[in-house]
């Protein structure tokens, strides 16, 4: 039996199919032949659960892989909330403490996660497994420099002492610049790793696009934007932010770094060929992303005292 609010809706369907030159007949045909969702069609269970293909026989490598795909993925969450924030068509303190809570709460939950699997793995396992990487490398995470360019001035993301010649330049030239171009050199030549060669190959285009088009709505731009009274409230969740990508992440892989690779009386160099004693350590590294949140102390002090530096 048809009940009047049942037929209200039918009435409403033939409106929306028939705006747009549609039959809906024919869409309750495919409805009525259509399978029930199930849970494992709709996240694509089997697919995900076969994404995993070692290069070797060693159990852990399969940890290392599940735990950079899980990796990835927060990282995609994460560029979903910058979007969210950089496209809104009304900014609001609202919008972005939402999203700036959410991307927070992603990086706690990578950087714990990192901890887990560095404790979760046998280093011996680790230091067999990963000679079939190379010249893989996390260094070559796209997503991640992504988060990067959509959080800050590209000027930011220049080590300090390079930037004053390039405050008027082009965005393609500072991006020529970026800091991690000279985080995958080689130790002995100071050459560009082929870990590099290749990420640069792959990704230098889609970054220029996202510069390009995050140059006026970026996580810091957006926040300028706010009213005075507006950023009082954001301000702490930027600086939570800053730390938590700048700091605590690059720092849990330092550790881990130090655990896996270093041997007295020579270090194992990493996967890609990186100099990491160098580039890893955020007080060597010292990117902000909202410099203009910090003081003076706070700056010479970046990375420090997580390091166990006084």
């Amino acid at each position: 039996m048809v009940t009047p609010e049942i037929a209200e809706k039918i009435r409403q369907l033939e409106e929306k199919y028939a705006a747009m030159g549609q039959n809906l007949s024919a869409y309750l045909d495919g409805l009525l032949y259509a399978d029930y969702l199930t849970y494992w069609d709709y996240i694509q269970l089997d697919v995900l659960l076969n994404l995993q293909h070692p290069r070797t026989p060693i159990p852990d490598e399969r940890i290392f892989i599940i735990y950079h795909q899980i990796t990835e993925l927060y990282f995609k969450l994460s560029l979903q909330a910058i979007e969210q924030v950089a496209l809104a068509p009304a900014l609001s303190a609202e919008i972005f403490i939402t999203q700036l809570k959410r991307i927070n709460n992603y990086f706690h939950s990578l950087i714990s996660s990192f901890e887990i699997m560095v404790d979760g793995m046998d280093k011996e396992q680790f230091l067999q497994f990963r000679m079939a990487l190379l010249p893989a490398s996390g260094f070559q995470s796209g997503q991640f420099r992504m988060i990067e360019i959509g959080s800050t001035r590209l000027i930011n993301l220049v080590y300090e002492p390079m930037r004053p010649p390039l405050k008027e330049a082009p965005l393609k030239e500072v991006l020529e610049h970026i800091y991690w171009r000279s985080g995958a050199t080689e130790l002995a030549s100071g050459k560009k790793t082929l870990t590099l060669r290749q990420f640069e190959l792959k990704y230098m285009d889609d970054f220029l696009q996202m510069a390009t088009q995050y140059e006026h709505c970026h996580l810091e731009a957006r926040y300028q934007q706010l009213s005075s009274a507006d950023q009082a409230t954001v301000a702490p969740l930027l600086k939570e932010y800053d730390l938590n990508v700048n700091v605590r992440w690059p720092l849990v892989h330092y550790k881990s770094a130090v655990r896996y690779l270093h041997k007295t009386p020579e270090d194992i160099a990493a996967t890609g060929g990186t100099n990491w004693q160098q580039y890893l350590p955020p007080k060597n590294k010292r990117i902000v992303f909202f410099p203009e949140l910090w003081t003076e102390a706070d700056l010479d002090n970046w990375g420090k005292l997580a390091m166990g530096h006084h």
